[in-house]
């Protein structure tokens, strides 16, 4: 009896380590269920490893890790400010903005590794090159993305009052260039800044790049009720944006991530997911993938929620197809929004997976 006891012991400690906890709901059911409990439903498939998966960036972009890696081996800032000095301005500017977000990320990423030293490289280049936009770009991507990494901070406005000072140097050097003013609008998000002030930000991106689609996630964010208290305004915002989208953008995406920013713990129930809400949020952002060029920057961040949702709304055909698209990179929400983004990126490849080979698909 004692073995026994001993044995149950066991497999519900193997258990908990097992199934990743995921912070939006746990799962209620093995994602093996229905593929066998001893098969690996990813094998053969083509998908790669958990050790393999890069959580650096949503898409590959070789040239600018390459970058990120010098500076971090070397501390040798000179790959990253000739990779943003090719890096187009003009048009949508859409790379230019992903690649800013990464350098500033990593710089952040190294300074909370070895605080007062790491992501010296990023100093270096200011103090070196002051009149180079890319830095200036950079260096206030950074003070923003480090002072909401801790908004309980005493030097948090600080921060942000600086940043926005450097967002002002960074459009002098590039005019034309909408990348400063949509780091402003993270500037104005964390300072609290009333609509009107906000709004004059935006209307300058806009005049810059109207289909910018990180642009229009920042704006999100601002109006979204998870910073700034306003459900109906970040859906109006994002449904307006939506409507009013040329063939080729991917802005019709936008209500999928107004909807996910919007979802809690409390609301995650089975047919919230198969409702004709979810169901047409889910469509404008195929429509968005299906038309927006394969080479678009944000079409990866796209790709990654629509797994979230079709997994969710248990149609895993669909899921697998968009999982075959992405995998090996997983820096994209909401992956990036859990405590191990590697755990709750393959639970959901797992299920999708699984339900795909037993033919478990709704609708």
């Amino acid at each position: 009896m004692e073995f026994l006891f001993l044995l149950i012991a066991l497999v519900v400690v193997c258990g908990v380590v097992a199934v990743p906890a995921l912070r939006r709901r746990r799962f209620a059911q093995e994602v093996m269920q229905g593929a066998g409990a001893a098969v690996d439903p990813v094998c053969g498939q083509g998908f790669l490893p958990p050790e393999q998966l890069d959580v650096r960036l949503p898409g590959p972009d070789p040239e600018l890790l390459a970058a990120v890696e010098e500076a971090r081996r070397t501390q040798d800032w000179k790959p990253a400010a000739e990779l943003l000095a090719r890096t187009p301005a003009d048009g949508s500017a859409e790379l230019r903005w992903q690649r800013v977000q990464t350098l500033a990320g990593a710089g952040v990423r190294e300074l909370a590794e070895a605080p007062g030293t790491g992501g010296m490289w990023l100093r270096h280049w200011r103090v070196v090159a002051p009149k180079d936009p890319g830095g200036a770009a950079v260096q206030a991507e950074f003070l923003v993305q480090q002072a909401l990494r801790d908004p309980s901070s005493q030097d948090f406005r600080m921060i942000l009052e600086e940043a926005r000072t450097v967002c002002g140097e960074a459009a002098l050097l590039a005019p034309g260039d909408p990348v400063p003013y949509i780091v402003e609008l993270g500037v104005a998000r964390g300072l609290g800044a009333g609509e009107a002030a906000f709004q004059s930000v935006w209307e300058t991106v806009l005049s810059r790049a109207p289909q910018h689609m990180g642009a229009h996630l920042a704006a999100l964010r601002y109006w979204s009720a998870k910073w700034h208290g306003s459900q109906d305004k970040a859906d109006a915002f994002a449904r307006r944006a939506a409507a009013g989208a040329p063939e080729g953008s991917l802005l019709p995406a936008l209500p999928l991530f107004a909807l996910h920013d919007h979802l809690d713990d409390t609301g995650l129930v089975r047919s919230l997911f198969q409702s004709v809400t979810v169901r047409e949020a889910i469509e404008g952002a195929q429509y968005a993938v299906h038309h927006a060029p394969s080479d678009h920057p944000v079409l990866p961040h796209v790709r990654h929620l629509l797994v979230w949702f079709l997994v969710r709304a248990e149609r895993y055909g669909e899921a697998v197809e968009q999982l075959r698209a992405v995998d090996g990179h997983i820096g994209a929400v909401p992956w990036t929004y859990e405590q191990d983004p590697v755990a709750a990126y393959t639970a959901f490849r797992a299920r999708a997976v699984a339900g795909w080979q037993a033919g478990r698909n709704y609708g």
